[in-house]
């Protein structure tokens, strides 16, 4: 009797204990996120902040329709062609809003068209660079391009380049210039830190 006891106790342990790891893992077989669940975290891949101007090189996408994507340039009459949609404009239109014009025009072929729009280059906004750098000339503006962008981007400071006398010219809406300096010997020693703006289209930085 004992011994039957003893065993009967036994399985007991052994089955609470079985039952406590399948209780411990069950959480982490809950864990996992659905597909539907990971894609709702997503992001779309451009800024819808930009223009989109001429020459700029656009990669356009729609979900399960490989024949309507393709990477095509804006042309110089700020239009774009595409299958189905013909020809729409893009000058002038963020990606979103470009996505949704196409996708507006693919009503009519497709129930729910998922249209995304890329900007894969930027070559409508420049900003120049003159005087005493590597390479002088005209260089595509992106978001995020600042002054030292740019010097870099031309190849540095040539000898006997005026480093604390660097100054960006700057076209206002009225026509007129804004002058806005750039002291490069003392912002590589970490002062007015500031100064190293944002570039826009059609700034022209100058190194004496």
């Amino acid at each position: 009797m004992k011994l039957i006891a003893r065993a009967t106790i036994q399985v007991g342990v052994l089955l609470f204990c079985l039952s406590g790891v399948a209780i411990g893992q069950a959480p982490a077989a809950d864990s996992g996120n659905s597909p539907s669940q990971l894609g709702s975290s997503s992001t779309k891949a451009h800024d819808d902040s930009y223009v989109i101007g001429n020459d700029d090189h656009l990669a356009i996408s729609v979900w399960k329709e490989p024949d309507l994507t393709r990477s095509i340039p804006v042309r110089s009459d700020g239009k774009i062609s595409l299958p189905l949609v013909g020809e729409i404009p893009a000058t002038g239109r963020t990606p979103l809003q470009l996505e949704l014009d196409i996708a507006n025009r693919l009503k009519n072929y497709i129930t729910v068209p998922e249209v995304t729009v890329i900007v894969e280059q930027i070559n409508s906004k420049k900003f120049n660079m003159m005087g005493m750098v590597g390479k002088p000339g005209s260089y595509p503006l992106t978001l995020s391009t600042t002054i030292m962008d740019a010097i870099a981007a031309a190849g540095g400071f040539r000898d006997f380049a005026k480093k604390k006398g660097v100054y960006i010219l700057r076209q206002n809406p009225d026509g007129t210039q804004s002058r806005l300096n750039f002291n490069y010997n003392d912002f590589i020693k970490g002062k007015n830190l500031s100064q190293n703006v944002k570039l826009e289209p059609r700034d022209t930085i100058i190194v004496p």
